[in-house]
């Protein structure tokens, strides 16, 4: 069902404000159609994360609790060792996940590290699981480590307008990011990356982030869209909450800006209803991520996803290795899906 998608000309601020500012069902219906063209109207893709490496982190980001910077009481863990690893993406894997994530809270990683984070992403391919990783800012040598040990998603947001960037975040620049994307594609791997919405910016710099993303080339795979989560002892401890028709309005603009992208559901979901949760998958949300716990925030329990899902009609969107076993099984028999190396001769 999946199509690719390219940008034949590149978005314009005052065109995705335009697109933002439709009548809310009329921006719904065009996102909504817009998504059954490129995938099943019906499936959610299961995400797992895993916190990695646990707080400590160098950078001021005003929302993190992870930041060295502030006191929010969380406790600094050392990177996880490998057969827990494995046994957590194991469990991911039983309970539905096709992606799993892993999260390290660093500035910028050192290569020993880059090297242990890729045995990791061994051992989630050996499992048959897509695998994405977020380190912090790569280096293109780095970026090639992860991409010949398999790795298929790198994650790296932008946050949010390059205008409103420096309201956030000190340490590092927008362009920072921008040069980590780039060394990523280089290394064939693809792209996920999205925003948080809620952290005081106008709709403005929430148009202008998905703007900047629609506009690479080519543009990111995946695109969680985070709401914003208060954490106490962080700068951003009592933002005011967005509007929630608004957040349903950035998801829709996402996928209307990156129609192939799975646009992820991603952080703030515990404070969601479950009519805005619907909202948001008829806005074009195909993605969440599937566990009671984030890097170190609440996520639903599993056992309420699948029932909403249930309720709403929705179902998990199979795994890379369903996809080629069914392909098989169309063609007269089932087959074995081909292992990596055969894929690739």
């Amino acid at each position: 069902m999946q199509s690719e998608y390219k940008v034949s000309t590149p978005w314009t601020l005052d065109a995705v404000l335009a697109v933002y500012d439709l009548p809310f069902t009329d921006l719904l219906l065009r996102a909504q159609t817009l998504h059954r063209q490129y995938f099943e109207p019906n499936q959610v893709q299961f995400s797992t994360l895993l916190s990695i490496k646990t707080g400590a982190c160098p950078e001021d980001c005003k929302y993190c609790p992870q930041s060295a910077h502030y006191h929010t009481g969380l406790k600094a863990e050392k990177l996880m060792p490998l057969e827990q690893v494995k046994t957590a993406a194991a469990q991911a894997k039983a309970n539905g996940a096709t992606r799993f994530c892993m999260g390290a809270a660093w500035r910028a990683p050192k290569d020993a590290d880059v090297a242990h984070v890729a045995a990791m992403v061994r051992e989630v391919k050996a499992l048959g699981m897509e695998s994405c990783v977020t380190l912090g800012l790569l280096n293109a040598e780095q970026a090639q480590t992860l991409a010949d040990a398999g790795l298929d998603y790198y994650n790296h947001n932008v946050d949010t307008s390059p205008e409103f960037y420096g309201e956030i975040i000190s340490t590092r620049t927008f362009q920072d990011r921008l040069d980590t994307l780039g060394n990523v594609r280089e290394a064939g791997l693809k792209v996920c990356s999205g925003g948080i919405v809620g952290m005081g910016e106008t709709r403005r710099d929430r148009a202008e982030m998905l703007r900047q993303l629609a506009n690479l080339d080519p543009p990111p795979e995946s695109v969680p869209i985070n709401e914003l989560v208060a954490v106490p002892g962080t700068p951003l401890a009592k933002a005011h909450k967005v509007d929630p028709f608004e957040f349903v309005r950035t998801i829709a603009v996402a996928r209307i800006l990156m129609p192939a992208a799975h646009v992820r559901l991603s952080a703030g979901r515990t404070q969601m209803s479950d009519e805005m949760h619907a909202l948001c998958f008829m806005a074009g949300a195909n993605s969440i991520f599937f566990g009671d716990k984030l890097l170190t925030t609440a996520n639903p329990r599993d056992a309420h996803d699948r029932e909403l899902l249930a309720r709403l009609g929705i179902a998990a969107e199979p795994g890379p290795q369903t996809v080629v076993a069914e392909m098989c099984h169309d063609h007269g028999e089932m087959m074995e899906a081909p292992t990596e190396s055969q894929a690739q001769a």
